[in-house]
């Protein structure tokens, strides 16, 4: 019983329902909804674990992930690699709608130009076919290196950085084509330095 009220006048209707007990299985004619209960009381919890603020840090569980499901990001390495990135300039030498050699035709280039010098190395169809095929191998590296550096995608004949594809093409092509130039007998090349070094390194 409140202040400035009497036993005789009527509660209010919305004050009357409240206090009224329900039955177990009474739904609230208001909105439809069932009175309070477990789901009430999760939604309770939910809203009040919203309330700490956004600065608070995510809670997480034993497989490190957030309490809303996405992963947690590491700063550590991980145990098992499972992809590698592509490298720069890795990406198709033509568009996706041209046929596949021509979206590796910088891979196919250097491929044919090498393996048409061991066919001649094999072959050895003239004189000095030895060194002119050896000279196509370490002149298809080369243009490998050339093609790495001036076309933007090369497709996979980008294998590393391009830095690095730059150096292993061309340093491994330049030697190639050195020895084939400086080979016994008859160099094409002559080099006193080189020969020295063998001179000295026999005796």
């Amino acid at each position: 019983m409140g202040a400035g009220t009497s036993p005789a006048d009527p509660a209010p209707a919305g004050r009357a329902a409240a206090d009224e007990p329900r039955e177990p299985g009474e739904r609230d004619g208001r909105d439809g909804s069932t009175g309070p209960g477990p789901v009430a009381d999760a939604e309770d919890a939910k809203d009040a674990k919203d309330a700490k603020g956004a600065d608070d840090a995510p809670d997480t569980g034993k497989d490190g992930a957030a309490a809303d499901g996405r992963p947690r990001r590491s700063r550590r390495f991980p145990r098992f690699t499972r992809d590698t990135a592509r490298p720069e300039g890795g990406g198709r030498a033509a568009s996706g709608d041209a046929p596949a050699p021509a979206r590796q035709w910088p891979l196919l280039t250097v491929l044919c130009a090498a393996g048409l010098g061991l066919l001649v190395v094999v072959l050895d169809p003239f004189d000095q076919a030895f060194r002119v095929g050896t000279i196509l191998i370490g002149g298809a590296l080369i243009a490998g290196a050339v093609l790495r550096w001036v076309v933007p995608s090369v497709g996979m004949l980008a294998v590393r950085s391009r830095f690095t594809d730059l150096v292993t093409y061309g340093l491994m092509g330049t030697l190639i084509v050195l020895l084939a130039l400086v080979a016994q007998p008859a160099p094409w090349l002559d080099v006193p330095i080189l020969e020295d070094a063998v001179r000295f390194t026999i005796r």
